[in-house]
């Protein structure tokens, strides 16, 4: 340990980690209340807090979020262990749902947004110390008392100079990482406007089609078991995927993680490899093409073209198109969804086979190009992701002593 440091767990740091309070939700007026959604990239964001009814359940002033506190995301996979500072005072008296654990420095120990780098830096650390099944982990007080050691130096005004140095580096960072995020929206957008290119106005020649007019099978996904997640129905060899891995895939879905055995068979279907797939609950109008073959439950409607009529690669660019349209009319019940109705009165416009090859190698060759170029941003996010770590080791390690500009610049070119 570098000479002036200590290390201590993260509980000896603290005057206070404490979950939130299980709230008594009112439409305005009351108590703002932070929940995980509000945490997000080490920021706070306050318009998406919801109210508590104070007066009907009141909140020790203790619960209150104070300058200084780091808040920390203690349950739910994907959400657990993201943290951030309220580095401002809030515009408002707000405390923070059971979701989210408020962890306070003790007083004068520490310079204020020093606390906060600190819990960054065992961020990712935190991540990996829930408990729990999948989807239900939970981050236990106990553990952010206990498991964490923290490193910092006793002199407030050397953790202030660190500060000095971790701002200005992660506000260049900060202004890259945009870039990087404006660049991917950007080539986003450009091959949308090649769709709409395409498909956005009525051609001569092309005609209006449903898509059973042009299937030669075309209807939901089978799962007639109940419950649908009985053991008894996976682990064999038929390939079984669901709404959340058609979202994932990029148009063309070529790897799986659920399977089903010949029970699960049984009471499914088996649909052959270029089947279409969309999303008709939870994720609406989310496609893509089978790259095997598999079954899918009744969430999905699959689709096998008519060779002589169209191909599954145009199916698959015109609903990316119209998937803002097929969404609108999902909208209204208390999950969104579309049906099978939604298409038997939902027309497409089809050129002829040769007229949709020819634009199928053009789609290709840009979404091949859009895919490259997305790959680039991507990358440079992950090593600004990289590099904030490891400016933040240097930072806890001592050796963080003057701006680390060169490197700044470097990411973001």
């Amino acid at each position: 340990m570098k000479k002036g440091w200590e290390q201590i767990k993260l509980g000896e740091a603290c005057s206070l980690i404490s979950r939130g309070i299980a709230p008594r939700y009112i439409e305005s007026g009351g108590l703002a209340v932070i929940n995980q959604k509000c945490v997000r990239d080490h920021e706070i964001s306050y318009e998406l807090c919801r109210r508590h009814d104070a007066a009907a359940k009141a909140v020790d002033k203790e619960r209150y979020v104070r300058v200084g506190d780091v808040l920390v995301n203690s349950t739910g996979t994907g959400t657990l262990g993201r943290v951030a500072q309220v580095r401002k005072e809030p515009k408002e008296p707000t405390t923070v749902d059971t979701h989210v654990t408020i962890v306070r420095p003790k007083p004068n120990r520490f310079y204020a947004d020093f606390f906060g780098y600190m819990l960054m830096k065992i961020e990712d650390e935190i991540t990996k110390s829930g408990e729990g099944a999948s989807g239900q982990t939970e981050l236990a007080r106990t553990t952010l008392q206990r498991k964490f050691d923290v490193s910092f130096p006793t002199s407030l005004a050397e953790q202030q100079c660190i500060v000095t140095i971790l701002d200005e580096a992660f506000t260049g960072l900060a202004t890259a990482t945009a870039n990087a995020e404006k660049n991917i929206r950007n080539v986003r957008e450009l091959f949308n406007s090649f769709l709409c290119l395409i498909f956005g106005k009525k051609r001569e020649g092309w005609k209006d089609k449903s898509l059973d007019e042009v299937a030669m099978q075309f209807g939901r996904g089978k799962s007639k078991h109940r419950p649908r997640n009985d053991p008894s129905l996976y682990g064999g060899k038929y390939p079984f995927i669901q709404t959340g891995d058609v979202r994932n895939a990029d148009r063309l879905i070529v790897e799986y993680s659920q399977t089903y055995n010949e029970k699960g068979l049984k009471q499914s279907k088996l649909w052959p490899k270029g089947t279409i797939c969309i999303t008709i609950a939870a994720n609406i109008a989310e496609t893509c093409i089978l790259g095997f073959d598999a079954c899918f439950p009744d969430s999905v409607i699959g689709m096998v073209v008519d060779p002589h009529q169209t191909n599954n690669k145009f199916v698959e660019y015109l609903l990316q198109f119209f998937k803002g349209v097929l969404q609108a009319q999902g909208k209204g019940s208390a999950q969104d969804n579309i049906n099978l109705t939604t298409f038997e009165t939902q027309k497409f416009p089809f050129p002829s086979v040769d007229v949709q090859n020819a634009l199928v190698e053009r789609l290709d060759a840009m979404a091949e190009e859009a895919r490259r170029l997305e790959g680039v941003y991507l990358a440079k996010l992950a090593s600004i992701a990289e590099l904030k770590q490891s400016l933040l080791r240097e930072a806890f390690s001592g050796r963080l002593t003057s701006p680390p500009t060169r490197a700044v610049n470097e990411a973001a070119e």
